[in-house]
């Protein structure tokens, strides 16, 4: 059990403080996978910068493939790139897997089956562990879980007991997701703006 998978259960199973975005969470799980990765000593962080360690297979396949794509020449990747190449699609990814592994099931309408299929988490350990770790308020998955929206910001900016490589990889995913939701916003604007062309205003 990673903390990407259990972000993703969290995600799945609490209520969230705002609507989840995809592309917020694809970072936050890339952001976890960092997390891990340093857990595992796969790799450390030098500044910003991501060293990785000597190849090795890591037990979780999503994992083993994070590890397997790290930029492994001088000057090596940042976190901040490391999230948006990484994080492309990843939430997909890793609901692809979670299905595969039994772990969600699609729930369909009794009326539209194929328009009203939702997908509805099984009781697994794996939803308990990660239902554990949210209920013990755990800050790494805290911090992640509140820069996607499921949670309000811990009172913390970031858990006081990390080290400064997770403290670097959990303002990183800050970073990105505000960013992106800059984005969002811009295109936002451009595209009204483009409609009250095409209406005359």
């Amino acid at each position: 059990m990673t903390t990407p998978q259990d972000l993703l259960i969290v995600a799945l199973d609490v209520e969230p403080s705002r609507p989840v975005e995809q592309g917020d969470l694809s970072l936050a799980l890339a952001g976890a996978e960092v997390i891990d990765l340093i857990d595992a000593q796969a790799l450390t962080l030098d500044d910003d910068r991501i060293v990785p360690s000597a190849r090795w297979t890591l037990a979780d396949r999503l994992l083993d493939e994070a590890a397997s794509s790290l930029v492994r020449q001088t000057p090596y990747e940042s976190v901040e790139d490391w999230l948006w190449r990484r994080g492309r699609g990843l939430s997909s990814a890793y609901m692809a897997a979670l299905e595969s592994d039994g772990q969600v099931t699609r729930q369909h309408g009794r009326w539209s089956p194929a328009r009203t299929a939702r997908t509805a988490l099984v009781d697994s350990p794996a939803r308990r562990h990660a239902s554990e770790r949210w209920t013990s308020g755990e800050p790494v998955l805290a911090v992640l879980a509140a820069a996607v929206g499921i949670r309000e910001m811990p009172a913390e900016d970031s858990p006081s007991e990390a080290d400064d490589a997770v403290e670097t990889v959990l303002a990183a995913v800050n970073d990105a997701v505000m960013e992106l939701e800059a984005v969002r916003q811009r295109r936002a604007i451009e595209d009204a703006a483009f409609d009250n062309i095409w209406r005359g205003q």
